[in-house]
């Protein structure tokens, strides 16, 4: 999968709040594509960790300094394609990751909040706590129809999710902007 004009796969950002299952399917959608895959939660700072493990939401001070080191992960790769699990909540953090790489494209992962609660409370060794989910919807402004990417339900079995988005980010790459 290329993106417009491009013989390269493109970079991914798998997107969402906290337990929609960004790291899984950002697993599989990399097997998928044949590329590099990163989770952006191995890029906070310890100080970010130790905030969330508090239960304490970041702010957007807390989060330039990890949303540039994932546009950096990013343009790293940029011409060979990679998938990224991040949050990404606000547009403002998606335009730090397309400043550092134009071309990404974004795959927003949506459920419902009680979907997403029951999901979080039975993670185990993650920092991220139940008690920041609202605080994370409330922070979540949607893919808008302007931003390169598409938007997929996160309810179905991970390969299905991915083997969907796979099949809309190909779409959306040559294009089609349909899949949004």
């Amino acid at each position: 999968m290329a993106a417009a004009g491009s013989p390269h796969p493109p970079c991914v950002v798998v997107m969402g709040v906290s337990g929609v299952g960004k790291s899984t399917v950002a697993r599989l959608l990399a097997g998928r594509l044949g590329v590099e895959l990163g989770d952006a939660d191995d890029l906070h700072p310890a100080a970010n960790i130790a905030k969330m493990s508090a239960g304490t939401p970041l702010d957007d001070a807390d989060r330039r300094p990890w949303l540039e080191a994932i546009g950096r992960w990013l343009h790293e790769r940029d011409g060979v394609g990679s998938v990224v699990a991040c949050s990404a909540l606000k547009r403002s953090h998606r335009d730090v990751l397309r400043s550092a790489c134009p071309g990404v494209l974004f795959l927003q992962l949506t459920a419902d909040r009680d979907v997403l609660a029951d999901r979080i409370g039975h993670r185990t060794r993650h920092f991220m706590p139940a008690s920041l989910l609202d605080s994370q919807l409330a922070a979540l402004e949607p893919l808008g129809p302007d931003e390169h990417g598409v938007v997929v339900d996160a309810s179905p079995a991970p390969e299905q999710i991915a083997r969907t988005a796979a099949e809309l980010l190909t779409r959306r790459s040559v294009g089609d902007s349909s899949g949004s």
